[in-house]
């Protein structure tokens, strides 16, 4: 507290007085300055660091430009196999190329004289005939393989069918279906779809030669699935 300089005061004790009032304001002054530097440093740290959204924005553009667009990488993915590829023997001998049925939708199927389903060549002579002329054909492969049910030469499997159902849709060979030895066809047919169980296992062929859905032997060539898969594949490109 500075005192008071009054009338009465001696010309000393007012210089003492001065004094302690000039010191009292220098220690106050000292006192709010370091204060006031405090609080500008308090402040600093308010400052916010630019963004780094908009770098992390940028980025994401450069990462899009290596991903190939959804089309274009169904585009570049394989072509399923197609047994255009293949030729086979006819049951008279003569060679046959596949890929003379290329733009045809197929049923080919695994025959036998003797079996349990052999009336079904009665249905399959009868889709034959009433789909061939809209671009559809059955193919015949005789094969011995399940209980040895056509154990007939290429002769007398090719009189049973004319004689017995009338057959006149493309018969060939016998023909292995099973097993490390089967042929190329049936490896292809059997990878795709799945191998067959017993004779008369039918299965679809696009008009690309794919294989596209397969059928057991009970299924009757005639059944509702059957006859509706082949118009749906007459009716696509």
């Amino acid at each position: 507290m500075i005192s008071r300089i009054d009338s009465h005061t001696t010309r000393g004790d007012r210089a003492t007085l001065v004094r302690r009032a000039g010191t009292a304001l220098l220690f106050a002054f000292g006192v709010a300055l370091p204060a006031c530097k405090a609080s500008e440093a308090a402040k600093a740290p308010e400052e916010a660091p630019a963004p780094a959204a908009p770098a992390a924005a940028e980025a994401a553009p450069a990462a899009e430009a290596h991903a190939a667009p959804a089309g274009e990488a169904a585009a570049a993915a394989p072509s399923a196999p197609s047994i255009h590829s293949f030729t086979m023997k006819r049951l008279d001998g003569t060679e046959a190329a596949l890929s003379t049925w290329a733009g045809k939708v197929l049923l080919v199927v695994n025959t036998a004289s003797k079996c349990g389903y052999t009336p079904q060549y009665q249905g399959l002579q009868e889709l034959h005939a009433k789909y061939s002329p809209k671009g559809f054909e059955v193919l015949g492969f005789p094969s011995n393989d399940f209980g040895g049910q056509e154990p007939g030469d290429a002769k007398e499997i090719q009189n049973f069918c004319i004689s017995m159902y009338s057959v006149n849709f493309p018969m060939f060979e016998k023909t292995k279906t099973k097993g490390a030895d089967r042929s190329p066809l049936y490896a292809l047919l059997s990878d795709a779809k799945g191998e067959p169980k017993w004779n008369f296992h039918k299965y679809l062929i696009d008009k690309q030669g794919r294989p596209v859905q397969a059928w057991e032997s009970k299924v009757a060539p005639e059944s509702p699935e059957i006859v509706s898969a082949i118009e749906a594949q007459l009716a696509a490109n």
